[in-house]
This record gives structure tokens, sequence and C-alpha cells, in this order.
């Protein structure tokens, strides 16, 4: 998809079959260094033990937030990651 379309942020599931959000993270960041872009990657999942934040920042994604996602936490995130993109509503 991202070959294909522009977007504004990648909400990243961790445990997707297949490819998960760690491996899928890092070949994004690959196609980066080549490109000289970066796209913001926000993790989602369930996992909310001490040190998953800490592992998905350390994975290359830009921030982390938790399952079940809460409308106002994730506006604040986009606020604070695309500030740009939250003032368009």
């Amino acid at each position: 998809m991202l070959a294909a379309h522009a977007f504004d942020m990648v909400l990243m599931d961790v445990q997707m079959p297949g490819m998960d959000g760690f491996e899928t993270t890092a070949a994004i960041r690959r196609k980066e260094r080549r490109s000289d872009t970066h796209i913001p990657i926000v993790a989602m999942t369930a996992h909310a033990m001490t040190g998953d934040r800490e592992r998905c920042l350390a994975a290359g994604m830009d921030d982390y937030i938790s399952k079940p996602i809460r409308s106002g936490d994730l506006l604040n995130l986009v606020a604070k990651i695309c500030p740009a993109m939250s003032s368009k509503t």
C-alpha cells in the first residue's frame, strides 16, 4: 500500500499474521533510508506490559497506543505525531 499511495501516518498492528508489525516497520525503515523520507508509524497492540512501548520505539516506531483504542487517546496521538493533519478536522 505504501508503494502505491501516500499516507500521513501508519497505525501498525504489532501482531499481524505472516509479517508482524516489527518486521513490517523494519522493511519500511529500510526503504526510507534509500529515499530519505519518513512516515510516522504508531504501534497498536493489546500488549500493555512494562517494556512493550520501549520495544516498539526501539523497533523504529514513532509511538505506541494500546488496545482497546480510546478515541481521545488516538486524537491526542495524531495531534502530537502529525499536527498539520489534526488541524484539518
